[in-house]
């Protein structure tokens, strides 16, 4: 069956060229440095596009993590009508996952850097080509439908978190990212991971505060008949429900990436955070029912 999926354009009409003017995730953004975490002892390749950027790893086709700043005063509603995915012409092919993986299946191409989300600017024209920017394979990651198309808490966090950050012109950050795991089912050569993680950083009062989340969509991927099912690759796939979302510590999201983190993780708003600093991996997290358990500043007994 394989042999008969269709094989992308490797650039449509785009060349490396065409990506040169794109100035990426600026980490000044706040106007406090705030650098894209880096991944140590693994090869990677940043990616700069309007208003974001992509942290690739090429070993897994997918990226390491996305870095997202968004201008809430500056925000456009623009439709995504007639913008088709492509392959990014400054990699190699074989180093993204492309439309072979996402053809005739229940699987979405899955966008990290959400799309409503990087469409602002001073111009429509600013705006309307990071729309065209998050449609690049490499801000793509293979999600179950039902999973992807059900998310109104995960994708309503940054809509939240926007909202409520008025102490800096509405000014957010955003990283976002697979968690990838040795129980992560391969899948016409690509992995595809379990977890996904999302970082959220704002000024508070002047400072730095930074949250962090995880969701899973395990129960999604055992529904659908080819793909490997995660209980038959380990005993360690995260038993959570459908379409659970967590509040977790940041340092959690840094064991379980091996990404940089200490910069975010030492500005934690999660009490448990700072009150249980040896806390087991997972054990400290928290799960969000509805928006209004977003609050930077949840009580913790409550």
């Amino acid at each position: 069956m394989d042999a008969t999926l269709p094989t992308p354009q490797t650039a449509h009409t785009a060349t490396a060229a065409s990506l040169d003017d794109r100035g990426g995730f600026d980490e000044q953004f706040l106007g406090v440095p705030v650098p894209v975490p880096a991944l140590a002892r693994v090869e990677t390749v940043l990616l700069p596009y309007t208003h974001f950027s992509v942290l690739m790893r090429p070993d897994k086709r997918l990226a390491a993590i996305t870095a997202l700043g968004i201008d809430g005063a500056k925000l456009m509603d623009l439709d995504r009508s007639g913008i088709q995915w492509r392959l990014d012409p400054r990699l190699p092919e074989d180093q993204q996952t492309g439309e072979r993986v996402y053809a005739r299946n229940d699987i979405d191409r899955g966008h990290l850097v959400r799309r409503a989300s990087a469409v602002w600017g001073d111009t429509r024209a600013e705006a309307q080509r990071a729309n065209e920017d998050t449609f690049h394979y490499t801000n793509a990651a293979p999600q179950a439908a039902k999973f992807n198309q059900g998310l109104e808490l995960w994708l309503g966090m940054e809509s939240y978190l926007l909202e409520n950050a008025a102490d800096n012109a509405r000014r957010l950050i955003v990283f976002t990212g697979p968690i990838f795991s040795d129980v992560d089912p391969v899948y016409r050569g690509v992995e595809i991971p379990l977890r996904y993680f999302k970082v959220a950083v704002l000024l508070q009062e002047g400072a730095l505060a930074a949250t962090g989340y995880v969701v899973d969509q395990t129960p999604q991927l055992a529904d659908l008949d080819d793909v490997p099912k995660p209980d038959a690759v380990g005993d360690d796939a995260p038993p959570l429900g459908p379409f659970r979302t967590f509040q977790v510590p940041i340092r959690d999201i840094a064991a379980l990436t091996r990404l940089d983190l200490d910069q975010l993780a030492a500005v934690d708003r999660m009490p448990i955070a700072a009150t249980l600093p040896s806390a087991r991996v997972t054990s400290a997290w928290r799960e969000l029912s509805s928006p209004e358990c977003l609050d930077l500043d949840f009580d913790l007994n409550s």
